[in-house]
């Protein structure tokens, strides 16, 4: 009988068949979410048979619920992710013009997502810009609220951006404006709460999955009470919750400055276990990262807060519109973000099958446009024809 995922005491509480809410995304979501669901279902039903399987239920955002509903995140699918707690999703398009200035940053702020998670590692047969691409496996955790995903900005030229300039010159004594009359300002805040739920987190998973390094990256240097609070809060609460952790070795926590944190993943990638960052300088360390496994297209995702059990698991590239609908898109994103929602609510041999699965077909060179592109004589397969490669090698899986 299909029923919720409950949150208890820290833990979730997972039935034998949940009601798993997806958003199908827009562009080529299309194309990856039924592909990718016909794969889901099959690694679900060689782990355990007739016993479990997935309730989907889908819900509204982006293109297709502006289209239906005219409304581009529905109250309806909020309510029913936070009903649910954990969630899937394509990729989702962006309205031009006023309103919602991002719907992922929406829906991870509506649902206080503080966490976005991205493991990147390389998988045999991908082609990568780097000599020894195998080297890299790395966690990235980045914070998700704070920083510039607050949007808290005043536009040139406006009243009210005049109104900020003034306070900060007249009360705050602020001369480092250089051109006062046609800047716009920004702020970014960060808390001593936001840093330290995203860096517990962090050290949090590395003990669970046995690793001893995390590395906390900022721009302290610099801004010595946001970037540098970050750092600052870390080591705090590393002393404070994890001595003996720290104490016996099992835990080593480290720093680095962004701008040669993105020198060091080039030359020394192996140096990094789980990485713990502020929200721009995740943003750009992630898809660095990412591009030296072989780009977004691989990359899976999640924005997940601890505390309430609340996830929602993603593709982390765009929406394609040049090819939406054309049956060529890499679910890998997708994919590999679902072996993630399956570990999270411990479905471990679930997540097993579909990642040993991929391994395969990247392996055997067996992948879609934009792998087969950068390898020569390897012909490109459709999305679903990618995907039937999934299905043949989770049935021949012991």
């Amino acid at each position: 009988m299909a029923d919720k995922i409950l949150f208890e005491k820290g833990r979730l509480l997972v039935p034998d068949a949940p009601i798993i809410p997806y958003i199908q995304g827009d562009g080529i979501g299309v194309d990856i979410w039924r592909n990718a669901q016909l794969v889901f279902d099959k690694a679900v039903e060689k782990a355990y048979g007739s016993q479990r399987k997935v309730v989907w239920k889908e819900v509204l955002a982006g293109k297709k619920a502006a289209d239906q509903t005219g409304d581009w995140l529905p109250d309806e699918t909020l309510i029913t992710i936070k009903i649910h707690l954990v969630a899937i999703k394509g990729p989702l398009e962006t309205p031009v013009g006023e309103g919602i200035r991002s719907l992922n940053v929406a829906l991870r702020q509506e649902l206080d997502l503080y966490a976005c998670l991205r493991p990147v590692r390389y998988f045999k047969g991908v082609p990568s810009p780097l000599k020894h691409p195998e080297k890299t496996d790395t966690t990235i955790f980045r914070e998700n609220t704070e920083d510039i995903y607050a949007g808290i900005e005043w536009e040139s030229g406006t009243a009210a951006v005049q109104k900020v300039i003034d306070f900060l010159q007249k009360d705050m004594q602020v001369d480092k404006i250089r051109f006062p009359e046609s800047s716009a300002i920004g702020i970014k805040p960060i808390s001593k709460q936001g840093s330290e739920r995203l860096i517990r987190a962090a050290i949090d998973y590395a003990l669970a999955k046995g690793l001893s390094r995390v590395t906390l990256v900022h721009k302290g240097n610099i801004q010595k009470f946001t970037e540098g609070g970050f750092r600052k809060w870390g080591y705090e609460l590393a002393q404070r919750e994890y001595a003996d952790e720290m104490a016996s070795g099992k835990l080593v926590i480290q720093d680095v400055i962004a701008d040669n944190f993105l020198q060091q993943i080039l030359l020394y990638p192996e140096k990094f276990d789980v990485v713990a960052l502020t929200n721009l300088n995740g943003d750009y360390a992630s898809d660095a990262l990412a591009a030296q496994v072989g780009g977004i297209g691989i990359a899976p995702g999640a924005n997940i807060n601890y505390e309430t059990g609340h996830a929602i698991f993603e593709a982390t590239h765009g929406t394609a519109p040049d090819i939406a609908g054309q049956n060529k898109a890499n679910p890998c994103s997708l994919l590999l973000s679902g072996a993630m929602l399956f570990d999270y609510i411990g479905w471990s041999e679930v997540s097993h099958l579909l990642t040993k699965a991929i391994e395969k077909a990247l392996f055997e060179q067996k992948v879609t446009g934009d792998f087969a592109s950068q390898l020569e004589g390897v012909p490109a397969l459709t999305t679903s024809q990618f995907a039937e490669e999934l299905l043949a090698n989770i049935e021949k899986c012991p």
